[in-house]
Formats: structure tokens, sequence, C-alpha cells
């Protein structure tokens, strides 16, 4: 088994606990980056054919971390934004369509849906978090005008994993489309397309997947691809990407139509690198270490009196994040508190939201457990 330390040689001062933000980089990321570097400022691009073997190799693991059928459905975009975006304005919308999402979903797969008002779409976010059955409730609220439900696999602020296979059944039986933000759960937990046939699924690599900001996927049915406009241009879109004296050109089939330009080769490598990690552990392995340590937080957070518990404590609901709150400390004085004293987190939902990863030491979780009770204790 991988030695996970010499992976991950984080200051060990600090408890980072801030995954659903910002994912720390392992070893082999930060040195595939420096080796790109170095290459770049000693040889400039001549070493491009292998880099594009890069490109490759990375969208094949995009494709087996969703099991996408081929590479070939896998588009690199910028960000989970870029691709919701995509979607979004690249759909054949018509008056008095709906989308359905969630009320107080991350902005990002908001905004997307929102601005569709003056294209005569509604979105129709419902406040799903507080009922005793999220799921039901959003199948209740498909109707006729429903054209697609975006979802978010897990919850930023509270955590809360949603029933992907459960949802995905149901939009495939009322014709609903199914949009998948998942850059709160890739890297946390598998997702599997055969199980949720999903018809888009978009993330971003800097979170649970441990790798640069500015690069991210998007995933498009097949036999949808071509049913979405295009509204951003460039050679690398083309059928024929390096035919740059052609004076006609076409988009290629494939999910590389949605990819404009010059492709980030340093997020590429990068992304490379992280994935490869999560192939060589597994993510079996991955997602038993960290519901292990979401499970030991959780159980000495109980031992706090007062402490209350913002993420479902069923492990089938949540994944990867664990938010609590102490009524009797306010949350900003709390999380400012917590970062004085080193301890790498995020005010959510009311509350502290902690957000561990698979590698992260025991040693360290215990050390975050003081540190909480500490501060506590001098903000009572």
């Amino acid at each position: 088994m991988l030695y996970l330390p010499a992976e991950f040689p984080l200051d060990p001062d600090l408890c980072y606990l801030n995954h659903a933000a910002i994912g720390p980089w392992p070893r082999r990321t930060a040195q595939a980056v420096a080796n790109f570097a170095q290459q770049n400022m000693t040889h400039g691009g001549s070493g491009y054919p292998a880099w594009l073997e890069v490109e490759q190799r990375l969208r094949v693991r995009l494709a087996r971390l969703i099991n996408a059928d081929s590479a070939d459905d896998i588009a690199l975009v910028q960000n989970t934004s870029e691709g919701l975006s995509i979607v979004s304005q690249g759909l054949d919308w018509h008056d008095g369509d709906e989308v359905l999402g969630v009320h107080g979903d991350f902005c990002s797969n908001e905004m997307p849906w929102q601005v569709l008002a003056d294209r005569g779409v509604s979105y129709r976010p419902l406040d799903v978090l507080h009922a005793t059955d999220p799921e039901g409730a959003l199948i209740d609220a498909l109707s006729d005008r429903t054209r697609l439900l975006a979802i978010s696999t897990v919850h930023f602020a509270t955590g809360y994993r949603f029933d992907l296979a459960r949802l995905s059944a149901a939009c495939r039986a009322r014709g609903v489309l199914l949009s998948v933000d998942a850059i709160q759960s890739l890297g946390a937990a598998g997702f599997d397309l055969q199980l949720v046939p999903a018809d888009f699924v978009i993330a971003g690599g800097h979170k649970w997947l441990l790798s640069a900001e500015g690069l991210g996927f998007l995933y498009c049915r097949p036999e949808l691809r071509e049913h979405l406009s295009l509204h951003q241009f460039g050679w690398a879109m083309r059928a024929r990407p390096y035919d740059f004296e052609s004076t006609s050109w076409a988009p290629a089939s494939s999910a590389r139509r949605f990819e404009a330009g010059t492709p980030n080769m340093i997020g590429i490598h990068a992304l490379d690198a992280s994935l490869s990690l999560f192939e060589e552990v597994g993510m079996a392995f991955v997602e038993q270490r960290l519901a292990e340590n979401i499970r030991l937080l959780e159980d000495r957070l109980k031992a706090i009196p007062d402490v209350e518990f913002v993420t479902p404590q069923d492990p089938a609901k949540r994944c990867g994040i664990l938010t609590f709150r102490h009524p009797g400390v306010e949350p900003s004085a709390l999380h400012a508190q917590l970062m004085k004293l080193q301890l790498v987190c995020s005010p959510r939902a009311g509350g502290i939201r902690l957000s561990p990863h698979f590698y992260t030491p025991r040693q360290s979780l215990e050390s975050t457990m003081d540190r909480i009770q500490q501060a506590i204790q001098l903000l009572i």
C-alpha cells in the first residue's frame, strides 16, 4: 500500500480539514507541475507531442473515474461553472420550460439556470433539505413543464448526500434531463454512470480530487452532444484542430467540441498526477478511510456539551463533510478562533464545516478536537 505521509507532507502544526473548499496537492502533483515548469523553462514547447499524450491519458482517467463509456465523452473545462454554463446556454429551451433545483444550493449551480429567465425558462429551487425525504420532495415536484433537474451530489454547506440513483431513475421515467454538479463528491466517493445515468456530470479538480484550480471536466451524454448549441469558438474545438490553414471547419464530434481554445496544460499535468493517486489506492479505500475519519470526529464532537450537528448522522446521507454548531458560540467568532489555532475549516450553514480526507492522519483529527474544545472554552 502507498505510504500516504510521503504523499502529503503537510505542515505538522496545521490541521487541514478544508477539502470541501481547496484540497492540498499530493507530492506527485506538485512534482508533475514542477517538472512541467522546468521543461518549459529549458525546452519551451518542444515537448508538446508528449503533453498531448498526458492530455489524452487524463481524459481516459476521467472517463474511468465516472465509468463513462469513452474518453470522447469528456470535455476539459476551466471549472464547474463553465461546464454548467455550456449546458444551460446550449440546450434548446422552450418558453415555459422549468429547471428544478435545490434552494440554498451553491450559487454556481443556481446562476446558470436563473439567467434563462429571459428565454422563458423558470428556475424553481425547492427547500427540501429540511424535509424528511428530500429526494421524494424533488420527485413529487417534477411536472410536465420540468425539462431538467439540476442537483449537486453533496450539499456544500450541510453535507447532505443526495440519492442520485433514485433521482436519476425518476428523471428517466419522466423524460427529465439530469445535470449533476459532482464537485463535492468526486475524490471523496465513487460515481458510476451505469448506476446513475445522468445526462451531464460536471466537476472541478481543486477540491476532493486534490489538484489545481482552473481545470475540470464536463461529461455530456453522447446522444445530446450535437443538440447543445455552441457559444464558444476557437481552433481546439474543430474536428481537425491542427489544420490551421484550412478555410473551412466543423466542430469535433467528440466532447472536445466544447473546448474553444488552448488547453490548460499545467492543470492537465496536475490533475493527471492527482488521479493517478486515486487509481493506485482505489475509491473503495478512499471511501472507507474518509468515513472512518468523519465518524471519529462525530464521536468526539458528541462528547462536547451542547454541540449540534447540521450534517445528517446517517452515514449513507453524508460524504466527507461534517458541519456542526454550538448555540453558545457565534459561528464567525468560532471560525476565526479555530483559524488562529491553525485549524483550517470553513463557516457554513450557521456552523463550522469540517472536511478531512482519506489521508488525514488520526493525530491531526485528535489535535483538531483539542483545538475545537479550546476555542469553544475561550468563547463561551
